[in-house]
């Protein structure tokens, strides 16, 4: 039997994943959330993601906990209500707001993947975009782009590439793919570029999202 371990090893311990609390009109798209689960125990890596049970964040942790692997949710006090979240998954840390909650994953995560989703799916994804750009990680970031959910947010990134407001060096940032094997294996191979301006920043001070939120009195956080 050939080596488990050299089959499904992976430089990544953590992923933090962003996606829609809901499961969106198609199939596919919980489909890619269960495939993308799936993908994350075969490697054994492990999940950091915005809490709950429902959507396809739900989709996603589900696979991933009953696969044997940790699964973090990262939840505000304000979202713990079961009716917006669905029972939790695996451990839960529970933080203060939604800029907490951010600060967190990326704490967590060696990388970033976005499945479908919305507004908050969105502002997620574009802030650790806009962190990579200016050199504050290095992490790379995946859009696993289904049934071509996300073909006009890259034409619009492209856009903004011919008329001078993004750079080359900063659109190699975003990964993507349209299956989850296909991205992981992306990420894995990324290798990270800055312009000039951005190889001289000194970020001597972490940004408010970078900072290790404090526990709150009378209220229990997972480590």
């Amino acid at each position: 039997m050939e080596d488990m371990d050299q089959l499904k090893g992976s430089k990544f311990t953590r992923i933090c994943v962003f996606c829609g609390s809901s499961s969106g009109k198609k199939r596919s798209y919980s489909e890619a959330a269960e495939a993308l689960g799936k993908e994350l125990v075969e490697r054994r890596i492990n999940l950091v993601y915005g809490g709950g049970s429902i959507g396809l964040m739900g989709d996603v942790a589900k696979v991933v906990g009953d696969g044997g692997c940790q699964v973090l949710g990262v939840i505000p006090r304000t979202l713990m209500q079961k009716e917006l979240t669905g029972a939790t998954v695996g451990e839960v840390k529970v933080v203060s707001d939604m800029h907490e909650r951010k600060a967190e994953m990326a704490r967590q995560a060696d990388a970033f993947i976005a499945l479908p989703g919305g507004y908050g799916t969105l502002e997620e994804l574009l802030e650790v975009i806009t962190w990579a750009q200016l050199g504050i990680h290095s992490k790379p970031v995946g859009l696993l782009n289904v049934d071509g959910y996300y073909n006009i947010l890259l034409s619009f990134i492209d856009k903004a590439v011919d008329e001078g407001f993004i750079s080359y060096s900063a659109r190699r940032i975003i990964v993507s793919a349209p299956t989850a094997k296909e991205l992981i294996a992306e990420l894995e191979e990324y290798v990270p570029q800055h312009d000039e301006f951005v190889s001289k920043l000194i970020w001597e001070v972490e940004p408010r999202s970078y900072y290790t939120p404090e526990p709150e009195p009378g209220v229990a956080s997972a480590s």
